[in-house]
């Protein structure tokens, strides 16, 4: 038997509705905020997330999903949505529509790295770009949209974590510091963390490896060598957080696992587990990076999978499956064919109904109809054809009521 390729998922009839549940939510808050859906390809150039996401990355050094396609073009599955956002805001002269342009994704991503629980190489996010506005009040605006999601879930033990990693200007000097902390034992950090020595030693302080890690403790931090303007940026955003009434703190290592982020990034934690729910900054220089002019922008991504795991563990309750709420049984061929003209009116209307397609006994309708949790039946042979009557029942009470033979009386009948 073939089965699915190790990290991917089925996501079953019995589970989907669940997604469903968070997605409605999480697009209806986001549609509240101004943002449009923008949807791009699931492949693009590999250049593209070389030169966006940064050389120096775990994405691209060691998890992208890169091929060549028969004309011999190098192409990679996207690992993350900002870039090829970016890339088509450049491409389709979005920047001639007013400012700031705000959009929002959910797309399958695909990245080859360990599998564990809520992580999987290929795994979707929901993503919200803000584009065109260097201003703090975009920070603060983002970062409060992100919240309300998890107020609006009702996720508890969400704690919002910020830091500023300035611009490059700034971010040369403490690169320099970093350094000059790292040169003594650069001898002992894994092959990965000296290549980025000389490139982007702030990738060394995102390094997951235990020896890498422990000599990275004491390490220089970032926000002690930002410029007068990025200090200034980042002092406005907290302010503005802290009389909206937001609670965070500060962790100057997040540092972000994508090169192309500037100033402010931020990460809503679980404090259940301390795994990021979701991530986001401001990424300044991306556009120009990628062939655009240059832009400012803000945004953030989750991972709907780890999102559905965390909001089960509080919720689980809250979903509701959107089960059968009328199964019409039938008996003889003239009530199979006005039964396929009834279901087909009721459907019109926005009712959730089924009959028979099966050629079953009505013994085995009715057996049926309880397995998929119909909330109603109704049973029409012949007599009810000629009467345009039925009784209706309700299957959780067993109570029976008459009822007319057209779609508004059968709602009337159920609903009421």
């Amino acid at each position: 038997m073939i089965q699915k390729p190790k990290g991917t998922k089925d996501i079953l009839p019995d589970e989907s509705y669940k997604w469903q549940h968070i997605e409605n939510n999480v697009k209806s808050l986001l549609e509240c905020y101004g943002m449009r859906e923008i949807r791009v390809p699931v492949f693009e150039h590999t250049e593209l997330f070389s030169r966006g996401v940064g050389e120096t990355t775990d994405v691209v050094q060691k998890e992208m999903y890169t091929f060549e396609d028969k004309g011999g073009r190098s192409l990679t599955l996207r690992p993350e949505g900002t870039a090829g956002v970016v890339r088509s805001y450049i491409e389709n002269g979005m920047a001639s529509l007013p400012s700031p342009i705000k959009l929002w994704y959910e797309m399958p991503m695909y990245r080859y790295e360990n599998v564990q629980k809520g992580r999987y190489r290929e795994f979707t996010q929901i993503g919200a770009e803000v584009i065109g506005t260097d201003s703090y009040l975009a920070d603060v605006e983002v970062i409060l949209l992100a919240r309300n999601i998890f107020e609006r879930l009702e996720i508890p033990n969400i704690k919002l974590n910020i830091n500023s990693i300035g611009c490059p200007t700034c971010r040369a000097k403490y690169q320099e510091a970093l350094r000059d902390f790292i040169r003594p034992n650069l001898d002992s950090y894994c092959d990965i963390c000296k290549t980025r020595f000389e490139k982007n030693p702030m990738r060394i302080l995102d390094c997951k490896e235990e020896k890498c890690k422990k000599m990275n403790q004491g390490a220089p931090i970032i926000l002690d060598y930002l410029c007068d303007e990025c200090k200034e940026h980042f002092e406005s955003v907290k302010s503005l957080l802290e009389k909206t009434g937001v609670k965070y703190e500060i962790d100057p290592n997040i540092v972000r696992g994508l090169d192309y982020y500037t100033r402010t990034v931020f990460e809503f934690v679980s404090e259940d587990d301390g795994l990021t729910v979701l991530g986001g900054g401001r990424y300044d220089g991306l556009i120009k990076e990628v062939g655009g002019q240059d832009t400012p922008a803000i945004g953030f991504a989750m991972g709907v999978e780890r999102l559905l795991q965390i909001f089960e563990k509080y919720n689980a309750d809250k979903f509701e499956k959107n089960n059968t709420q009328l199964y019409i049984a039938t008996v003889g061929d003239r009530a199979e064919v006005f039964a396929t003209n009834l279901v087909t009116d009721l459907r019109y209307g926005d009712v959730i109904a089924e009959m028979d397609i099966c050629g079953r006994s009505l013994k085995a309708q009715f057996k049926y109809a309880d397995k998929i949790g119909a909330m109603y039946v109704i049973t029409i042979g012949d007599d009810e054809v000629e009467t345009k009557t039925a009784k209706i029942k309700n299957m959780r009470t067993g109570e029976e009521k008459e009822v007319s033979l057209d779609p508004a009386s059968i709602i009337t009948g159920m609903f009421m």
